[in-house]
């Protein structure tokens, strides 16, 4: 390799060619170390992690003697920025690292006419007048070799490419070859059916003749037949008919009188219950006239007769557990739970069928204790194994698919007759304001659950 002169690089000087060549006439300006290519400064890196990792200790610059007990390829990576810097900053590191090769690997670092970055790393370390230009040369024949590779990997993608596009081809007219084959076959099996088809129409049309034929004479035998058992049978027929008509008049007035007792039936059994709840709630109401009346001392107190204020009445919200143990009192009070609501504020945790089980096995609890009937409708569009059946008191309903259990409990709380305390328990606005517009009570889903917590 030569210099930018001419002469022969690296200069002779008894040694591996590391020694300073010092500066000279002609002598190109100074390596900036910061302007390095990045290759130059991988070599020199690994370099000085080689030397670094068999000089003596003392020889090691304070910054980088941690760097001694790495290996020399985790050295040359982890500490790779160190290395450089110091290299750039210490001739004393430099000169120790050059004499280190040239005592323990001579000849290792002697520039290679094909190892650029050697040589470049070799000026650089050795202070060479023309290690910029070496450099530079590196840096160019690193580009060179860089294109060079893109070079070969593009015309390795269109070999590959050319391949792929003869296969494909090939592909191409054996699928034509065979595409041409299946329709051959395809018409040969066509006029093929034709002429099935043309011999089963013929062997049809003789088949439909001859059952047409033997129809025909099984036809005129059976008129014959008939006629011959017409005249046994008209007479049996004529009193079978007079009986069955008779009787068919029996049966259908029996129905007719099952028909209207059971409707009877019914229709008491409904009266009858609208009529007995209809009587606890005016029972109740009554009763709790009087305990008013009594307690009010036989008239209206100065407190009642303020303008602009009223009491509690049906519609109104019931905030604590006071206000909901006195509406529980009420006889033939019906309360009514938005069951997901208040399992899901109670006790979110645990799977919905176990919230289910958990919030109906409390509410009859609350239903022994106070004797008050208790419905809790549930979403049935999730429930996806055998609903759970009301106990003790608590009857238990799941919304159809495509119903909302809010519109459930609508139609419960407006089903009741008028007068009757109907407590809705759940924390749904939408729900609270429909149901209170029905004079129904509602209570949150928290106060609820602290009422069947304190059992």
């Amino acid at each position: 390799m030569s210099g930018p002169d001419g002469t022969a690089w690296p200069p002779e000087s008894g040694g591996t060619g590391l020694s300073a060549a010092g500066g000279g006439a002609g002598a190109s300006e100074a390596v900036k170390w910061e302007r390095l290519p990045d290759a130059v400064r991988a070599r020199l890196a690994d370099t000085a992690a080689t030397a670094v990792g068999a000089m003596p200790a003392a020889d090691v610059p304070v910054s980088l003697r941690r760097l001694a007990r790495f290996t020399p390829a985790k050295r040359a990576k982890l500490g790779g920025p160190a290395l450089t810097a110091e290299l750039a900053a210490s001739a004393a590191f430099r000169a120790a690292v050059v004499a280190w090769w040239e005592e323990h690997r001579p000849g290792e670092l002697t520039v290679a006419a094909d190892d650029a970055l050697t040589a470049a790393a070799a000026a650089v370390l050795a202070d060479d007048p023309y290690a910029a230009e070496v450099v530079a040369a590196a840096a160019r024949r690193g580009e060179t070799v860089g294109l060079r590779a893109e070079r070969d990997a593009a015309l390795s993608r269109v070999d590959k490419l050319t391949v792929e596009l003869d296969r494909l081809r090939g592909e191409l007219t054996e699928a034509r070859a065979q595409a041409r084959l299946a329709g051959e076959q395809r018409d040969a099996e066509y006029q093929q059916l034709r002429r099935r088809v043309s011999e089963q129409g013929a062997k049809l049309r003789a088949a439909v003749d001859g059952r047409v034929s033997a129809e025909q004479a099984a036809e005129e035998l059976r008129r014959s037949a008939e006629s011959d058992l017409a005249a046994a049978r008209a007479e049996r027929d004529r009193e079978r008919g007079r009986a069955e008509v008779e009787r068919r008049r029996a049966d259908r007035a029996a129905a007719e009188v099952a028909a209207a007792r059971q409707a009877a039936r019914e229709a008491r059994k409904a009266d009858e219950v609208r009529l007995e709840l209809l009587i606890e709630t005016l029972g109740g109401a009554v009763k709790g006239l009087r305990r008013e009346l009594a307690l009010g001392g036989g008239g209206p107190r100065p407190a009642d007769l303020i303008a602009g204020a009223q009491g509690a009445r049906a519609g109104a919200a019931i905030d604590g557990l006071a206000g909901l143990d006195a509406l529980l009192a009420v006889p033939s009070v019906h309360l009514i739970v938005d069951g997901y609501n208040v399992s899901k504020t109670g006790y979110p945790e645990l799977p919905l069928a176990d919230q289910r089980t958990r919030l109906v096995g409390q509410l009859a609890a609350l239903a022994a204790r106070m004797g008050v009937e208790i419905t809790v409708v549930f979403d049935g569009a999730g429930v996806v194994t055998a609903p759970h059946r009301g106990s003790r008191g608590v009857r238990v309903l799941f919304s159809d698919r495509g119903v909302l259990a809010d519109d459930v409990i609508r139609d419960l709380a407006a089903a009741e007759p008028e007068g009757r305390p109907v407590l809705v328990a759940t924390s749904d606005r939408a729900v609270v304001d429909s149901v209170r517009r029905c004079g129904a009570y509602s209570v949150p889903s928290a106060v609820l659950l602290g009422r069947l917590a304190r059992g």
